[in-house]
């Protein structure tokens, strides 16, 4: 089975990483556009683009009928959905494999288990991967939720099961506050993912973020590419990545990546996925898996070599993973910083036009955007403008390199999280790698720009 031409259902930087990867494999692409834009990087460089609707997502990139149109009218024979979007709609991979058309992504039933948190917790652990001590599945009611807080001791965090981004989630301290609090997360449940349904863990105190990238054939082998610490978050939202972790040892990356591999070739599961942990205290626990491609993958394939996007349609197309396991070798150290149009300080979506535009270059220096001058960045979407990743042979040249790139990025006309990410590289604490998932929200009520 062969891929001649990709549809790519998605916007930004994103739809040109998969554009570039498509054309280095000889594979024409498609890009699909609402009317704001019609004149975005991607939609210039693809071999043929198509309008898909009005500015509203829900009109254009969430409008599967026009997608498969687009598809059909132009002969492509394959989908990326790239991340956010449609990238974890089962249905929508259902009905792209209903048009006899390639889905590059996870099988339509792995991307449903997993897009549900309770379903996903439950087959997790029967896969054998370490659990926060929680509730089997979802709480009906407060004398069960009661129980199971009392079971596991508090604090606890109530969670949506259908959640993202830390909508439905609250912390609890105390019993007196568990009905009154879960009340508030089942209502923010219901209001942003139509699902009320909640659960309920153990809250861990000062953990990091570390996901593990990996990747099935769909045929029961699969392997990992590593970990990324992606720790420094600001409201559940990930500012700064970096592969490896600063914490984790290639003992403990060989068991983690051996237990989340063999679970993945157990499940016969196909193509990219990200399994996220919260570690505290040396200790992984299991918190969901993305069944899609993640924002931070570029930091991955700085130290492994492996293009992931390619890895992605090798795999859609049958024709297996490229390396297995004992091939992965990984080598020094990367960062990516997510560039946002949005007020270094209130962080405010800052939308407008481009008026000057001049990316950071030299050796291992790699910036992911669709900007130049001239573009008008629209209010309708996602911040993030651009990701510069840069790599070095240890962390501390890493660091050094990307304060020197970082240095010569200019981006004018519109406000960015530029100076923030000056700010936060000479930090100690980053420098030393000492942070956790609450270190830069503490960090910035302790130091306003």
């Amino acid at each position: 089975m062969s891929i001649q031409k990709v549809l790519i259902a998605n916007r930004g930087e994103i739809a040109l990483r998969i554009h570039r990867a498509c054309h280095e494999m000889g594979i024409k692409t498609v890009a699909v556009h609402s009317t704001a834009d019609a004149d975005a990087m991607h939609v210039r460089l693809a071999d043929q683009a198509v309008c898909i609707g009005p500015p509203a997502a829900t009109d254009s990139y969430l409008n599967i009928p026009n997608i498969i149109s687009a598809a059909e009218i132009t002969g492509a024979d394959a989908i990326h959905p790239g991340y956010g979007f449609l990238s974890e709609n089962a249905r929508f991979a259902e009905i792209v494999e209903l048009h006899n058309l390639i889905w590059i992504g996870p099988k339509p039933e792995h991307i449903r288990v997993m897009g549900d948190k309770v379903e996903a917790k439950r087959t997790a652990g029967a896969l054998g991967l370490p659990l926060v001590p929680g509730s089997d599945g979802g709480i009906e009611d407060i004398a069960e939720a009661r129980r199971v807080a009392d079971e596991i001791g508090y604090p606890v965090i109530v969670k949506a099961a259908s959640g993202g981004g830390g909508r439905g989630m609250k912390v609890v301290d105390a019993p007196e506050k568990l009905e009154s609090l879960m009340g508030q997360a089942r209502s923010e449940a219901k209001a942003a993912f139509g699902d009320a349904t909640v659960y309920i863990e153990k809250y861990l105190g000062r953990p990091r973020h570390i996901e593990f990238q990996v990747f099935g054939d769909g045929r029961g082998n699969a392997i990992h590419l590593g970990e990324r610490d992606c720790s420094l978050q600001r409201r559940h939202q990930k500012v700064l990545e970096e592969a490896p972790s600063p914490v984790i040892t290639a003992a403990q990356r060989a068991e983690m990546g051996g237990i989340v591999s063999k679970a993945m070739a157990d499940m016969g599961y196909r193509g990219a996925g990200t399994i996220e942990f919260l570690y505290e205290d040396g200790r992984f626990y299991f918190i969901e898996m993305n069944t899609r491609l993640q924002v931070e993958h570029p930091v991955t394939e700085m130290i492994t070599g492996i293009d992931l996007v390619r890895e992605q349609i090798r795999v859609a197309c049958g024709d297996g993973l490229s390396v297995t396991q004992d091939e992965v070798e990984f080598r020094g150290h990367a960062i990516e910083c997510r560039i946002n149009a949005e007020d270094p300080q209130s962080f405010a979506p800052s939308p407008g036009k481009v008026t000057g535009y001049h990316a950071p270059g030299g050796l291992h220096v790699r910036v992911d955007s669709g900007l130049y001058a001239g573009y008008r960045v629209p209010p309708y979407y996602d911040s993030m403008i651009a990701k510069l990743i840069v790599y070095g042979t240890s962390r501390e040249k890493c660091l050094l390199r990307l304060r020197r790139a970082i240095e010569e990025f200019v981006i004018e006309g519109v406000k960015t999280t530029i100076p923030l990410h000056q700010r936060l590289i000479d930090d100690a604490d980053v420098k030393s790698g000492n942070y956790d998932i609450k270190w830069l929200e503490e960090w910035l009520t302790r130091n306003p720009a």
